[in-house]
């Protein structure tokens, strides 16, 4: 079965949901408009009056900009094989637009969240969180931490989900399947404050780890090495070699494990992004107000207050 969810009775997906329903009369779809507000995240409020109408033991969510491969749901549904899997995630890329904001948040997925992600799932030997692009439930282990109500104010309810997942006894497994999350055509201004945002909800997600970031902007350490100690010829070498091992980090995962063949084309602006993000970070340590879907609220653990 399918279940499309719309907070708007007049969104625009509708007409086209109904057209699925009536080309496809043989395949259980059902279209809800999710009246009631449940919680500050619109997204999750969605989850909470639709997952009553699903009949099954299993719960796959999808987030609206994401595109699969034919294969998908055999790949993501295949990890529950192991009875001890609670929850499904899997990677993603994100596929720009024109605009330089876009490009800078395609490769900072490809080069900078993804590696963050397989760095993590081998420090802490597994995944302990989840990621949008595919978030696929055993429907018992999700009815175990609360269900959906559980992080309804949450901004990070992806990572939250994951991570009670993880906490009540369950694995949460990667599969093995990347899917693409098409990104808007951001201006400058709105990808700086979609970063901000972002960066403020990883920072109150897992405070210590990201106040370590510091420690991984090699890029930023070898500039700052040519600035203290210029002109030494070991500060150029430092920068060069910062340069090859970031370049061949983004590549191997970006193209080699992503398959973002955009890299081949963007990868000059890889630099730009790095000292965006560092300035990024560090505007993100201090302030709690962000802005999301045109409505202003104030971080407090993760949740959004008004």
């Amino acid at each position: 079965e399918i279940i499309f969810g719309v907070s708007d009775p007049e969104d625009a997906a509708i007409p086209v949901v109904r057209q699925l329903m009536d080309d496809f009369p043989e395949l259980e779809i059902q279209l809800v408009v999710c009246s009631q507000f449940r919680g500050a995240n619109y997204k999750i409020s969605n989850l909470i009056q639709m997952l009553p109408l699903a009949r099954h033991p299993y719960v796959l969510v999808n987030d609206s900009d994401i595109c699969v491969g034919p294969h998908y749901l055999q790949q993501v549904m295949s990890e529950f094989q192991d009875s001890r899997v609670g929850m499904v995630t899997c990677l993603y890329r994100g596929i720009s637009g024109k605009t330089l904001g876009a490009k800078l948040e395609a490769l900072g997925i490809s080069t900078d969240f993804i590696p963050g992600v397989l760095s993590a799932r081998q420090l802490e030997d597994g995944i302990r969180f989840g990621l949008g692009s595919t978030l696929a439930f055993y429907r018992k282990a999700l009815e175990s931490i609360g269900g959906f109500e559980c992080v309804a104010d949450y901004l990070g309810d992806d990572y939250e989900l994951g991570r009670r997942v993880a906490a009540a006894g369950y694995v949460v497994a990667l599969a093995e399947c990347v899917v693409d999350h098409h990104l808007p055509d951001y201006s400058l201004s709105n990808y700086l404050r979609h970063q901000l945002r972002w960066a403020r909800s990883m920072r109150d997600s897992r405070p210590r780890g990201y106040a370590g970031l510091f420690l991984t902007f090699g890029l930023a350490w070898a500039i700052l090495g040519i600035i203290v100690a210029h002109p030494a010829a070991w500060a150029w070498s430092l920068l060069a070699l910062a340069l090859v091992f970031r370049f061949a980090m983004a590549f191997t995962v970006g193209v080699g494990v992503l398959k973002d063949h955009q890299l081949l084309t963007q990868f000059w602006l890889i630099p730009v992004r790095d000292l965006i993000g560092v300035g990024i970070w560090a505007a993100s340590l201090t302030g709690r107000r962000i802005v999301w879907r045109g409505n202003q609220f104030t971080l407090e653990n993760g949740k959004l207050r008004p």
